[in-house]
């Protein structure tokens, strides 16, 4: 019977995709059992690589792409994938992220922070594209966002208008807010049939201490006498539109998580999400060993993030569970995983394993391809 191994690994932010990641650590296993079944699925939690994700684990997915408006107003070559038919969705799934349409990585390395001025109108753009299509479903990652515009852009380009107290259209992105005085949603793009779910990691809500400008606000550029500014800004938004800004991920993606709520769609926990349309829990029971990994797992993983959610489903199906990580931090908790790899002990250093990260998965691959030495 062929020894098999499921590859579910998040992507290595900063360093490398899912996608590839699971390539690489493929690679390596290999090389020393090439005799081993090995099923790649990686693993998005909506952010950067979600669409890489679905395009290499889903049978059948096809790559769509379309140039949209960037965060900066230049034309963006991006993509989204189409799932194929299912009962539920027979005119497919549409998968698009927000990362590879307005994300912050847009904006160079390291990025042009523009707190005011960046927006999420190419996010929309590609949203329009998949709907013109016929797309029955619609799955859509929110991380890796590169502004504060509260979704505006994306619901301008889906048919809202927002305007300022003389009836003109308001600037685009968090700088528009200030002046926004109406709200019109009456022409937006009607939900497709079998709805809209959107991925997040996060569960601030849209205002205040927690909210979208104060939590994530610095990370684009705001500085601290900004974060009032935006934070009323999003209020502006938030008394024209219907929605309640106090419901969970509302403040994801810069208050694009309220946007899409103004929409009418539903926000779930987006590495669980993924599970389920990629098929992970099939995969898992028919699997000898699991592997997954993260750049970085520390105290925080276990809430949410991909490799605890993939621990969690192998531990059901009673399959071990392996952890290659960039690094493993000391408050990390790793009783549950078989064995655990840390790409910086195996380099020697956190730098060389950030340099090199390919050539260090494929390394741990085949260092647990010789260890666990099962089947």
């Amino acid at each position: 019977m062929a020894h098999t191994v499921v590859i579910a690994p998040d992507s290595f932010k900063g360093t490398i995709g899912a996608a590839a990641a699971a390539e690489a650590f493929a690679a390596g296993w290999r090389r020393e059992r090439p005799d081993s079944e090995l099923r790649l699925m990686p693993m998005a939690d909506g952010g950067e690589g979600t669409v890489d994700a679905f395009a290499a684990a889903v049978p059948g997915a096809r790559r769509m792409p379309v140039t949209v408006t960037g965060p900066e107003d230049e034309p963006v070559e991006a993509s989204w994938v189409l799932l194929p038919p299912t009962a539920e969705a027979p005119g497919g799934t549409a998968v698009v992220e927000l990362a590879n349409t307005s994300g912050i990585e847009l904006l160079g390395t390291p990025p042009r922070l523009r707190a005011f001025d960046a927006h999420t109108r190419g996010f929309g753009e590609a949203i329009a594209d998949a709907l013109a299509r016929g797309v029955s479903r619609l799955v859509l990652g929110i991380g890796s966002s590169s502004s504060t515009d509260g979704g505006t852009g994306m619901l301008t380009a889906l048919g809202a208008r927002f305007t300022d107290a003389a009836g003109q259209p308001v600037a685009a992105g968090a700088r528009g807010l200030g002046s926004v005085a109406a709200a019109d949603l009456s022409g937006l793009a009607p939900l497709p049939s079998g709805g809209v779910t959107v991925l997040s990691d996060v569960t601030n809500p849209l205002l205040g201490a927690r909210g979208a400008a104060a939590v994530f606000g610095p990370q684009k550029g705001a500085l601290p006498e900004d974060i009032g500014v935006l934070d009323v800004g999003l209020a502006r938004l938030a008394a024209l539109v219907a929605g309640d800004p106090e419901t969970p991920g509302a403040g994801a993606a810069g208050g694009t998580g309220f946007g899409l709520l103004a929409w009418g769609a539903r926000l779930v926990p987006g590495s669980a999400a993924v599970a389920e349309l990629v098929g992970l829990d099939a995969a898992v029971a028919a699997a000898s060993v699991v592997v997954t990994g993260e750049g970085s797992y520390d105290g925080q993983s276990a809430a949410g993030k991909v490799p605890a959610h993939v621990g969690a489903v192998a531990a059901a199906a009673g399959v071990p569970v392996v952890l290659v990580a960039g690094r493993v931090a000391a408050d990390a908790d790793t009783s549950g995983f078989a064995g655990t790899v840390s790409l910086t002990e195996l380099a020697g250093s956190g730098e060389l394993a950030m340099a090199e990260t390919a050539r260090w998965l494929e390394e741990s691959g085949a260092l647990l391809a010789h260890e666990l030495q099962a089947g």
